[in-house]
C-alpha cells in the first residue's frame, strides 16, 4: 500500500492517544464530592455508577482545554467576537473549535489515502472540507441566533411597553422581560442579562445596547438604540417612545409578511414547470396516446 497512508494511520493513532491520556488527567483531578454525589444519585439504579453524558462532555471540554493551555496559541480577539456572535462565549467552545480545525483535516486525508480510486482528489478535496466544516457550522449558528432575536423583538418590545407602562423604570422593565422571555425566546433573554450585567460593571445604558446591536447586527436593534439615544437627548417620555416604536415594528413586521407572500407567486412557478405540470401531462395525455399508439400499430396496411 501507499507509504502515505502508514504514516496517517500512525499521526491519527498518536492524536487519539494524546487525547485519550488528557481524557484520563482530566478525570483523575474530579474532587471526591463530585464522586460522593455520583454515588448518592445512583443509590436507587441497583448501586452501579452510569456515565452521564454531560459529565463525558466537560471530560471532553477539559481536555480540550489541558491541551491547548500547554500548546502556544495566542487567543484571537477576532475569532472571541464571532463566537460571541453565535452566543458561545465560553473560552472552552473556541478551543474545541482549534481541535476541530487541526484534527478534523488530518482524519479527513487518513480517510482519503484510503480511496483507492483518484486518492490525490479526495485527499484534498476531504481536507479541504473538513477545514472548513468548523466554519460553516459557526457561521450557520450565527445566522440561526440572528434570527431568532430578530422573531423576539417584537414580543419583547410589547412586554417593555406594558412593564414601562405599569410604572417600571427602563433598567427594572428590561430586567422583568428577561424573566418572562426566559423559555419562549432564550437568546433575547441572554441578551438582556448581558446588557444588565454591562451596566452593573459600570458601562452606560446606550453603550451596552449599542454592543448588543453589534453583536446581532439587526436592524430593528439599531433602529431601537437610536430611539433611546433620540430619548435621552430630547427628553421625551419613554412610554410613548416605546409605544411608537411598537406600533412601527408591527407595521415593519406586516409589511416583511406581505412582501414573503408576493413573492411566492413568482417562487412557485419553477416547481410548477418542472413538477407539477409534466405530471399533470402524462395523467391527462398518457392514457389517450397509448391509445392512439395501440390504434395505429392494430389499423391494416
Amino acid at each position: 500500500m501507499n507509504p502515505l497512508f502508514y504514516v496517517m494511520c500512525t499521526a491519527t493513532g498518536f492524536c487519539g492517544m494524546g487525547m485519550l491520556a488528557a481524557l484520563m488527567l482530566s478525570r483523575s483531578s474530579r474532587a471526591a464530592s463530585r464522586r460522593m454525589s455520583l454515588m448518592i444519585d445512583n443509590r436507587h439504579q441497583g448501586g452501579t455508577t452510569v456515565a452521564r453524558p454531560s459529565d463525558l462532555r466537560k471530560n471532553i471540554f477539559k481536555a480540550i482545554s489541558w491541551i491547548t493551555e500547554r500548546l502556544p496559541i495566542p487567543d484571537d480577539p477576532k475569532l472571541a467576537e464571532r463566537f460571541d456572535r453565535a452566543g458561545l462565549t465560553a473560552r472552552v467552545y473556541r478551543d474545541l473549535y482549534l481541535a476541530a480545525r487541526v484534527g478534523l483535516p488530518i482524519i479527513a486525508l487518513a480517510f482519503g489515502s484510503c480511496i483507492a480510486y483518484k486518492r490525490s482528489f479526495w485527499m484534498i478535496s476531504l481536507t479541504s472540507v473538513a477545514y472548513l466544516l468548523p466554519d460553516i457550522f459557526v457561521t450557520r449558528l450565527t445566522k440561526r441566533r440572528r434570527e431568532k432575536i430578530r422573531l423576539s423583538v417584537p414580543d419583547a418590545i410589547d412586554l417593555l411597553v406594558i412593564c414601562v407602562d405599569a410604572g417600571l423604570g427602563m433598567d427594572q422593565a428590561m430586567l422583568r422581560v428577561a424573566q418572562e422571555l426566559d423559555k419562549r425566546h432564550p437568546e433575547m433573554h441572554e441578551e438582556l442579562l448581558r446588557i444588565n450585567r454591562e451596566q452593573r460593571a459600570g458601562k452606560l445604558r446606550i453603550e451596552a445596547w449599542q454592543s448588543m446591536a453589534a453583536r446581532t447586527e439587526l436592524t430593528e436593534i439599531d433602529a431601537f438604540v437610536n430611539m433611546l439615544m433620540q430619548t435621552e437627548r430630547f427628553g421625551t417620555p419613554i412610554a410613548r417612545a416605546l409605544s411608537n416604536f411598537a406600533d412601527g415594528i408591527r407595521q415593519k413586521r406586516r409589511q416583511r409578511a406581505e412582501e414573503m407572500a408576493a413573492k411566492t407567486t413568482v417562487k412557485i412557478i419553477f416547481p410548477l414547470v418542472l413538477c407539477i405540470f409534466p405530471s399533470i401531462f402524462i395523467v391527462l395525455l398518457g392514457p389517450p396516446g397509448i391509445a392512439i399508439s395501440r390504434g395505429m400499430g392494430s389499423s391494416p396496411k
